[in-house]
């Protein structure tokens, strides 16, 4: 079978009613429409979510508010002071803080903040630091390598072969 031998299987298709064509049609006078009222009435009816006057669903439901970011970037949080459990001179990033139960949210980029404190020398990996962290990693001896983001379709820089 070939695409041009497609067909419906037969009475899958109707021929539609022309109504208001005459007295052969077999739909005169009123065309199918019923007596009077507003769906008999050319340009009639009513919209789907109408009610018949009674107080709409959506009118019932409370207003939201608000506007929410659809470019928001949800990080996910690591303290200063989770850090404290590693050992001294390691490299800890996202895997570790994973394996270590200390990331605070499900999915997305990792922010360090700066709520208590260090006293052991780390290298820590992050997709982004805050002043507070920062300055208390590199007080306590320790370094940060910031890890770039994966980029996006909408950010990444076009190719020459799409270009």
């Amino acid at each position: 079978m070939r695409l041009h031998e497609l067909r419906s299987p037969k009475g899958a298709t109707r021929e539609r009613i022309r109504i208001g064509r005459g007295h052969g049609s077999g739909k005169v006078k009123t065309g199918g429409k019923g007596t009077k009222g507003q769906n008999a009435r050319a340009g009639g009816g009513v919209p789907p979510y109408f009610e018949g006057g009674q107080l709409p669903l959506i009118r019932k439901l409370p207003y939201r508010r608000g506007f929410r970011n659809p470019f928001r970037v949800e990080f996910r949080e690591v303290n200063v002071k989770d850090l404290a459990d590693f050992p001294v001179g390691s490299t800890v990033g996202p895997e570790e803080f994973e394996i270590a139960g200390v990331l605070r949210g499900k999915k997305g980029p990792v922010k360090v903040l700066g709520q208590g404190e260090l006293t052991i020398e780390l290298t820590v990996r992050a997709h982004k630091v805050s002043a507070g962290a920062r300055s208390k990693i590199e007080a306590a001896g320790g370094t940060i390598e910031l890890i770039e983001p994966e980029p996006t379709p909408e950010t990444a820089e076009p190719t020459p072969e799409t270009a």
